[in-house]
Formats: C-alpha cells, sequence, structure tokens
C-alpha cells in the first residue's frame, strides 16, 4: 500500500533518527494521510489524501 497523496503526489522522505549521544540511525517520514469520500470526476469516490491538502480545500467532500 502506497503512503502518496493522490492530490499532491506527497510520498514519504528519508531522514536520520538523532539521539541524544549524536548515533544517526535512518528513519522513515510518511505523510499524514486520511481516507475521505471525495468527488472525483463528478462521482464519490475514497481517495487517500494528505491532510495539508484537506486544509487547503484542495478536495472536494461528497456529502
Amino acid at each position: 500500500m502506497a503512503a502518496r497523496c493522490e492530490i499532491c503526489g506527497k510520498g514519504p522522505m528519508v531522514g536520520n533518527h538523532v539521539s541524544h549521544a549524536n548515533n544517526r540511525v535512518k528513519r522513515r517520514f510518511n505523510p499524514n494521510l486520511r481516507r475521505v469520500r471525495a468527488v472525483v470526476d463528478g462521482a464519490p469516490k475514497r481517495i487517500k489524501v494528505c491532510t495539508t491538502c484537506i486544509k487547503l480545500g484542495l478536495v472536494v467532500k461528497a456529502a
């Protein structure tokens, strides 16, 4: 299951988890995705959307 926003295409990023002893271990930052019922091409459909797109109003929710 891909962790990718279907509106903006935002996906996972990688970085380091840094401890107090400055040890570095690779980690993964996943986008904050929500499954919403949205209107896509005039019909309601369940899509995975990041919360940034929801806050910006890029998603037209189905009633």
